[in-house]
């Protein structure tokens, strides 16, 4: 018995065409006789991949051994100036020091008059002047109707907690610079 060449159903032998299919049966002579081809044998390994030398190592990048260092980070601002004062003279003009941040203008006229030579007194003087700057720039919101008059009693509060906690500092022997007043570019 012969199988039918494309439903493999079983036919008789010498079947020109399939009773199942109706596919013929006929046969190329030489497809019939061509044997199966034979699989196609491995690739040979690569010899030159295996039998390379390694490859060199890239050469030092130039640029970057010759580059100049990174610049040092920016010292941090010191706002602490207390280690620069003499002891002797932080104690001996405290009062006019605080009668800077106290008595407004007047305070300040006091304490430049009072001690002309204390590096102490005239580093408050500066200090005291920065504040009644401000309080005289923020005056000028006042102008403005409503959000104005509320941007200016709100900013003149800051500026006299500002002028309160350097009284303090004062009273304490430091020379330490208003927190908010030190961040503004133009008194620095």
């Amino acid at each position: 018995m012969a199988l039918c060449v494309k439903c493999n159903a079983e036919i008789t032998d010498g079947a020109q065409f399939c009773p199942f299919c109706g596919s013929s049966q006929a046969v190329a002579p030489a497809a019939a006789a061509a044997p199966a081809p034979a699989p196609a044998p491995a690739p040979a390994p690569n010899a030159a991949y295996y039998n390379a030398a390694p490859a060199p190592a890239p050469a030092p990048n130039a640029a970057y051994y010759n580059a100049a260092p990174a610049p040092a980070p920016a010292a941090a601002k010191v706002t602490d100036h207390t280690a620069e004062f003499d002891a002797k003279d932080i104690s001996d003009n405290k009062i006019i020091a605080m009668a800077a941040y106290i008595l407004g203008v007047i305070g300040i006229i006091i304490a430049l008059l009072g001690s002309r030579d204390s590096k102490f007194a005239a580093f408050h003087v500066r200090q005291a002047l920065k504040l009644q700057i401000c309080s005289i720039l923020v005056g000028f919101f006042s102008i403005i109707p409503f959000i104005g008059w509320f941007a200016t009693i709100v900013c003149e509060g800051i500026i006299l907690v500002l002028e309160i906690i350097a009284f303090f500092q004062v009273a304490g022997g430091k020379a330490k610079e208003p927190a908010i007043i030190r961040s503004i570019p133009i008194f620095q």
